[in-house]
């Protein structure tokens, strides 16, 4: 039983349903595994040990009269604190909100509850989301079980530490702006943000809800594909998958790797990827050459132009959305911070925009520029932008050289796990990720290699914080995970994850792969 935990969701799928273990034995394994590692990682906010251990015990007694226990019949899964479990809070980071009791299940949690998962508890976030580590005043700090003192990422972040760790083998995030991506690059797992559209996020406190332009998805977190792939599919709606979406979910991916046409980049925007997350890139694109693919690089066009459009999106409100939604509550000096700017006028952000300049603070201005307007106009020219953009990025992908673009490998995050209070400094590090919220494409994030200890640093000093924050993070990096992000064309999630698949079978047996860490007991 102590090994259970160590099994992925669909072998532990399989095994209940033949009968070479009860649902009961691997749901204890998992809530052993969490009371081991949790005391160190503090990623799991809300259990349901009791209540998981009587459904578990209810599916084996159907089993045994030979009913259909369902595609995830008594595994244990984690859900992301901000998604509903009826009778479970759902904070987002907020005590006032400590008492609140969902009535019913999220739409996506209640589809693998139906598919006979057992919730056994649910996981950590930043405050309202908001920001890449996973703190608040209400639950405190999760750290990385691959190093203590550094964070395991946001918003999904106790997700991906307590699934990393081993605590759970299958868990349900969300990401509007790289939530579920950077968490599991951060913590060496493996991830899927949908299209926008196949799995909108339904939280009950959302800020960013009212604009319906970059729209927050969720999405699974595992540690293999196959995992990823399975909790997608019921997620989507499983065989009536096709009801529930503009495009149904392909369940015949294409031949792995052969016929591909891949672009590859290592460095998109101001911040420059570290060492080890652009080999990462370079290596993944050799490995889908070697696989028969077409490969070429490709450099994403205006970066720049993305980021002001992305930021300029999310902060249309001034900020309201986020203040209505403290009220009286203590606030993440995160989140206070970007408030601070966030809520004032145009003139005064102009004002901050000239100094920021004149000091050299370039990574900081790429946020700050965008902040002070808060009029409908102004919010109709981004999302303009935007459209206008998506035309512009599906131009540059068609007229590749070879032939149009399939998939995109690129870093899904610009540096290795930070160190607990870098994200003030560093923000999203970097447009990997919020540049396919912008544009909607489905992509995954996979373990690749771990930082080697000649790749630690190598950016020379700097009056920006930003990059010398960047800096600061690698310093002592060494043996952190270095993943990859792979996006694909829209409604494409089958071409991803086929891709996935692909790399993840020939870097899952090398040495340097960021198996399940050795989280301290």
């Amino acid at each position: 039983m102590d090994e259970l935990w160590t099994h992925s969701a669909t072998a532990l799928a399989s095994g209940i349903a033949r009968g070479d273990f009860s649902s009961v034995d691997v749901v204890s394994a998992h809530i052993e595994r969490i009371r081991a590692v949790d005391g160190a990682l503090r990623a799991v906010v809300v259990t349901r040990f009791d209540e998981a251990l009587a459904e578990a015990r209810d599916v084996d007694e159907r089993r045994a009269r030979g009913e259909d226990i369902g595609a995830l019949g008594g595994v244990p899964v984690t859900i992301k604190e901000c998604l509903d479990v009826a009778g479970t809070p759902s904070t987002f980071g907020l005590p006032s909100r400590a008492n609140d009791r969902a009535e019913r299940d999220d739409p996506y949690v209640a589809r693998w509850r139906k598919a006979g998962a057992v919730v056994v508890g649910k996981t950590n976030v930043p405050q309202l989301m908001i920001y890449i580590e996973s703190d608040n005043p209400l639950y405190g700090r999760t750290n990385n079980p691959w190093d203590l003192a550094r964070t395991c990422g946001g918003s999904s972040g106790g997700e991906a530490a307590i699934i990393a760790a081993g605590g759970s083998p299958l868990g349900l995030g969300s990401d509007v702006g790289g939530s579920l991506r950077v968490p599991a690059a951060f913590c060496g797992i493996a991830s899927l943000k949908p299209t926008s559209g196949r799995l909108d996020d339904t939280t009950r406190l959302p800020i960013f809800d009212g604009q319906r332009a970059i729209v927050s998805q969720e999405g699974p977190l595992a540690r293999t594909v196959a995992d990823v792939a399975l909790g997608l599919e019921i997620a989507s709606g499983g065989r009536d998958a096709h009801r529930h979406a503009p495009k149904p979910l392909d369940r015949r991916p294409p031949a792995r790797g052969r016929g591909f046409h891949v672009g590859y980049y290592e460095n998109a925007g101001w911040l420059r990827a570290s060492p080890a997350l652009a080999r990462a890139s370079r290596e993944a694109a050799a490995l889908f050459e070697s696989l028969g693919a077409h490969v070429v690089p490709f450099e994403p066009p205006h970066v720049e132009t993305a980021l002001d459009l992305f930021y300029g999106i999310l902060s249309a409100d001034g900020g309201r959305g986020a203040i209505d939604a403290l009220g009286s509550d203590a606030r993440d000096r995160r989140v206070s911070a970007l408030l601070a700017i966030a809520t004032k006028p145009r003139a005064f952000v102009a004002l901050v925009e000239r100094v920021l300049a004149v000091a050299g603070q370039h990574g900081l201005l790429q946020m700050v520029r965008n902040y002070g307007f808060a009029d409908t106009r102004h919010y109709w020219k981004l999302v303009e932008g935007l459209r206008a953009y998506a035309r512009i990025f599906e131009r540059a992908m068609d007229a590749s050289p070879g032939g149009p673009l399939d998939l995109i490998v690129a870093p899904p995050v610009g540096l290795p796990a930070l160190p607990h209070g870098m994200s003030e400094t560093v923000g999203t590090a970097g447009a990997y990720a919020p540049l396919y919220n912008l544009l909607g494409y489905p992509c995954g994030t996979l373990p690749f290699t771990r930082v080697r200890a000649d790749e630690e640093t190598f950016r020379t000093p700097s009056r920006d914080r930003l990059v010398d924050g960047a800096d600061e993070t690698e310093r002592g990096s060494a043996g952190l995970p270095a993943g990859i992000q792979i996006v694909g064309r829209p409604w494409r999630e089958d071409t991803v994850l086929a891709a996935m698949e692909a790399i993840e079978a020939i870097v899952r047996v090398r040495d340097d792969y960021p198996h399940t860490p050795i989280a301290p007991r």
